[in-house]
């Protein structure tokens, strides 16, 4: 437990939101994913940054772990508090700040979500790009460096954070990048925090970079006969530069995974759902010509619509996929992994990660965000055998060592958090104790979500 000097401290400014009750910390204790429960000892509910700046000032003194919470959709562990300590909650910030429709960018606090920042900027004829299905918090997603389903052509959050406001280990409060569209002043500060889960300071406010909402849509799904097909009509179209805003892959066991739990009727056989944006002639051009790709790769069934409602069933449907997914073997939980491979190899990649999970005992189907080379495969496990989340972590470990083997990375997007932290040293080499010194130069008591992305020799529970 952390120190009783530390928790009166924090009960003193905080008040009731300061919560040690057992529901609250089962809660924060949580994932979406495989992890044991792991609860705080306690969570903190901060309403400014102020207030995040004294909390941290606090734990600091008293050597306390502290651990940043967004919705908790995270699927590497990120945000679980494996040192115990105090979770910090940041529901309570979740104002947009200042919308900026002539510069297209805005300031958020760090718990708007990305479904709430895009009901405010509706009436601006502006975007937030950035998908990563769940209803995530903003500051979760820069802490977590995510992407989605529309990173192929508007970026990842690494392309869409302009500047932060961080609260560092020891209470200090800075600013990092601007609002400029390029500077070449020192360091990019900026880009370090996104991606750092956590360990380097806490966000508590962002400025965004918007998009115009583009003046016509379309959207399609097509059938293929096997992965390779869907697989190698991605590169085409990639490589003949089609624009498109989103193209993903979801094989033969999610499409009967929608089936079952949506109601709806696709063939069970891989799919490619697209989505064209620009003018209506555009995207009417840049959908047939996918379609004649799609023709010469045995692809079938081609429909594309420009209607909103049809959009949205199809992208809701992708968006639960995960949901689905768990529903097709009731009790299950998951071990979601995701890798990314150079566009190139992504055939390669997806064949022989299918051949892999074919011959395994437990379920594993395959999805992603092919554009970009990145995929998933959902690897159910039944919690009561053991053996079941053995074999997931070893289908794990096989994709991502080849992953690794073909110039790719362990992780495309869900971030390093616990699942991923033993392929750190393979991936980055001596590129990984730089990150420790980083780590030890602005977190040198090691409270900041200790255990996570770097070596870390760990606090036990105070």
């Amino acid at each position: 437990m952390p120190q009783p000097q530390a928790l009166s401290a924090l009960g003193t400014f905080l008040g009731q939101r300061l919560s040690t009750s057992k529901s609250d910390l089962d809660l924060h204790g949580r994932s979406e994913s495989y992890f044991a429960l792991t609860p705080p000892d306690a969570v903190a509910y901060p309403e400014s940054t102020e207030e995040v700046q004294q909390i941290l000032r606090i734990c600091h003194e008293h050597g306390v772990p502290v651990t940043g919470w967004g919705t908790g959709t995270s699927l590497e562990g990120h945000a679980l508090a494996v040192a115990g300590g105090v979770v910090v909650d940041f529901r309570l910030m979740d104002r947009v700040l200042e919308i900026r429709a002539a510069d297209m960018d805005v300031a958020v606090q760090p718990g708007v979500t990305r479904e709430a920042l895009n009901q405010q900027l509706r009436a601006t004829g502006l975007f937030f790009s950035v998908d990563p299905g769940a209803n995530a918090s903003l500051g979760g997603m820069a802490a977590t460096g995510a992407s989605g389903t529309t990173s192929v052509r508007y970026g990842t959050m690494r392309d869409n954070v302009l500047a932060m406001q961080v609260v560092l280990a020891d209470g200090r409060v800075i600013r990092t990048g601007g609002r400029a569209r390029k500077s070449s002043a020192g360091y990019d500060l900026t880009g370090l925090m996104v991606g750092s889960e956590g360990t380097l300071g806490l966000i508590t406010e962002l400025t965004l970079r918007l998009h115009g909402v583009p003046e016509a849509v379309s959207a399609g799904v097509c059938a293929f006969a096997g992965i390779e097909d869907a697989v190698n009509a991605v590169l085409d179209t990639i490589q003949m530069g089609i624009p498109v805003a989103r193209i993903e892959f979801v094989d033969a066991a999610t499409a009967a995974a929608f089936n079952a739990y949506a109601g709806t009727s696709l063939p069970e056989c891989p799919h490619l759902m697209l989505e064209f944006h620009g003018s209506p002639d555009s995207v009417k051009q840049d959908s047939e010509r996918f379609g004649e790709i799609a023709a010469e790769h045995h692809g079938r069934g081609f429909q594309w619509s420009t209607r909103e409602e049809d959009r949205r069933a199809l992208w809701a449907m992708r968006h639960n996929a995960y949901y689905a997914i768990l529903a097709s073997r009731p009790g299950a939980r998951a071990l979601v992994t995701d890798i990314c491979v150079p566009i190139s190899r992504l055939a390669q990649a997806v064949t022989e990660t299918q051949a892999d999970l074919s011959r395994a005992s437990i379920p594993g189907p395959i999805l992603g965000h092919v554009g970009d080379g990145n995929f998933h495969s959902v690897l159910l496990v039944d919690p009561a055998r053991p053996e079941d989340l053995a074999e997931a972590k070893a289908l794990s470990h096989r994709m991502v060592e080849r992953a690794l083997d073909l110039g790719g990375t362990a992780t495309g997007e869900h971030g390093v958090g616990l699942g991923k932290l033993d392929y750190m040293q393979r991936e980055h080499g001596d590129g990984w104790d730089v990150m420790t010194t980083l780590k030890q130069a602005l977190d040198p008591k090691g409270i900041l979500n200790p255990g996570k992305l770097v070596r870390s020799p760990g606090l036990s529970r105070q």
